[in-house]
């Protein structure tokens, strides 16, 4: 299969790429490298640094390249920055994300899987959170992908669009090749590691929830696992119907703050320093992923799941990266 990743050299796109060339596809990354990093697309891909806002350039792509598929990871994803410049958002995520569906109705090619986010729920009512769940994104990030989402549902309806669209909550781990380098870093995991390297404390914010242990609880995907599941939706596309497949991807269980924070103590052999703060608006308690339609729809499930193997893969990962 001949695929493009848009947002390949980013973390998930860049693990996604990896795992795509193991599987024997032929794979071209569009990135902008705004902040993707150049690095981090192995040999065996074809880089082309460009935008998905470009339409002259990604048609020509899907045209020369013959792409039958498109995995969309490119995006915006920073929540506090959604908030304070949702122009930047709608711009590159919504507007970027719609050029791609136009330039892909163009070129002729009919299958694409979105990365999508569990930040479509906003503050899920129950968890488990699974796909039949009511859908209030309560910032820009979130609004964005849903629309997106929603521009997905219509191509497909109308133009024979087969669509698949991955919503998930956090991604840690890393590959031997790839990990999280995001600047700034807002993810718990690297950030623990961070702390525990000799970092500032972490803030826990919040240990007075109705958990076990008083802190938020979280759901944790290994991106490895998340890079099958890209793969299984990729290939879904081949034989489905036209529309919009919607799948959560989660562990079914989650973690907590304090639980993660001592998982990495065990690992790095060394205490993470932590400072107790308040806790932040809008934090739900628990939220976990239901991940039983992703069992039936793709046959996917974690094969990664525990905090050990996604905390020492990060570890690993840290440590050979600086």
């Amino acid at each position: 299969m001949r695929v493009l990743v848009t947002g390949g050299a980013g973390y998930v796109g860049s693990v996604s790429v990896e795992a795509l060339l193991e599987a024997g596809h032929e794979v071209t990354v569009l990135d902008s490298l705004v902040t993707g990093h150049r690095d981090s697309v192995v040999a065996g891909a074809s880089l082309v640094v460009g935008s998905v806002g470009d339409a002259q350039l990604v048609e020509r792509l899907l045209r020369d390249r013959r792409i039958e598929a498109v995995l969309h990871c490119a995006a915006r994803s920073l929540v506090a920055e959604s908030a304070r410049d949702p122009a930047l958002y709608y711009a590159e995520n919504l507007v970027g994300g719609i050029t791609l569906l136009d330039a892909m109705r163009a070129a002729g090619t009919g299958r694409l899987v979105l990365s999508s986010t569990a930040a479509v729920y906003g503050t899920p009512e129950e968890t488990p959170v699974d796909e039949a769940a009511a859908t209030r994104p309560i910032n820009p990030y979130g609004a964005t992908k849903l629309a997106l989402e929603g521009a997905m549902r219509w191509y497909g309806a109308a133009y024979g669009l087969r669509a698949v669209s991955l919503r998930y909550f956090n991604v840690a781990g890393a590959s031997v090749r790839n990990g999280e380098d995001h600047r700034p870093e807002t993810h718990l995991i690297p950030n623990v590691l961070a702390a525990g390297g000799g970092g500032p404390p972490l803030v826990v914010f919040g240990t007075d929830y109705p958990t076990p242990d008083g802190s938020a609880v979280r759901d944790y995907i290994h991106v490895m696992d998340l890079a099958d599941a890209h793969l299984a939706a990729l290939d879904l596309t081949a034989d489905m119907a036209a529309g919009l497949e919607l799948c959560n991807l989660g562990s079914g269980s989650g973690f907590s703050v304090l639980e993660v924070i001592h998982a990495a103590e065990s690992v790095m052999g060394s205490a993470v320093p932590i400072e107790l703060g308040a806790r932040r608006a809008g934090d739900p308690p628990v939220l976990v992923a239901s991940n039983a339609h992703a069992g039936h729809l793709l046959g996917w499930h974690t094969k990664r799941g525990t905090l050990a193997e996604m905390i020492s893969s990060a570890w690993e990962w840290r440590q050979a990266h600086g």
